[in-house]
């Protein structure tokens, strides 16, 4: 009954915050699509410096380790980055042969490089929540629902940035929720793994904590903030600004809940 228990938890965790990320980003506040890249930028910035980082750091890890995974993280969502960037315009200019090439490098940036990046690095987030809420239900049936609740809340404001980024794209909103949706569903393999292998993977749970905060970090700075660096008018960049902190805001006020509960 255990294991159902972790199987029903960190897929409610995982694949339920993303349909309640989705209400919001293509319902409620569909209409603020441009606010909502600056929302989504807050969001991803503050789920990694707020959240992630210090969660990985309270570990008895070195300090210099976490940094190189932090490191390596980075510079490998960037060359996956390169990587698909180069296989979109091999395959544009495979096609049309003939075609000038400023329209190939427009086909090659038309295909928004964080949406690798943004999906593998929500997997490796995901994979760790789900042994986090393994490893509370082991303990307590009633902290696993607790902890599967606080999961949901807190991955809600970073979902909407990954369903954002994948939105500016090439991706429709159906394409984008479903890979968001398989992404959060990694959650219940971590949960599973965490079942099995709850004491030996908890050693490298900073780890995943650290490698999930270098994707959102990337793209935020890679790939959201470049898009708002545009000469805009006083109220529109009152307006970006006014977003970002409240991407900033929304993370840390249900980071904190979820921590005090």
């Amino acid at each position: 009954m255990l294991i159902i228990a972790i199987l029903m938890g960190t897929l409610v965790a995982g694949i339920g915050s993303v349909w309640l990320a989705a209400w919001l980003s293509f319902g409620v506040l569909a209409r603020y699509t441009q606010h909502m890249l600056s929302l989504a930028a807050g969001a991803l910035l503050a789920t990694a410096f707020m959240h992630l980082l210090p969660e990985a750091f309270e570990s008895h890890l070195p300090a210099d380790d976490l940094f190189m995974a932090l490191l390596v993280g980075i510079v490998f969502f960037f060359l996956l980055d390169k990587a698909e960037l180069w296989h979109h315009g091999h395959e544009h200019h495979h096609h049309q042969p003939h075609e000038q090439p400023h329209h190939h490098a427009h086909s090659a940036d038309s295909t928004r490089p964080g949406s690798w990046a943004v999906l593998a690095g929500d997997s490796v987030h995901c994979f760790g929540d789900g042994i986090l809420i393994a490893s509370a239900f082991m303990a307590d049936v009633r902290l696993g629902v607790i902890a599967a609740v606080s999961v949901m809340a807190h991955e809600v404001p970073h979902h909407m940035g990954d369903l954002m980024v994948l939105r500016s794209g090439t991706s429709n909103r159906q394409a984008a929720l479903m890979k968001v949706s398989l992404a959060g569903a990694v959650t219940a393999i971590g949960g599973l793994a965490g079942y099995w292998l709850v004491e030996q993977l908890r050693t490298y749970l900073p780890y995943f904590l650290v490698v999930a905060s270098s994707s959102f970090v990337y793209v935020a700075l890679a790939d959201l903030i470049p898009q708002l660096q545009k000469r805009l008018g006083a109220r529109q960049t009152a307006a970006q600004i006014a977003w970002l902190a409240a991407g900033i805001a929304l993370v840390s006020v249900v980071s904190e809940l979820a921590h005090h509960h």
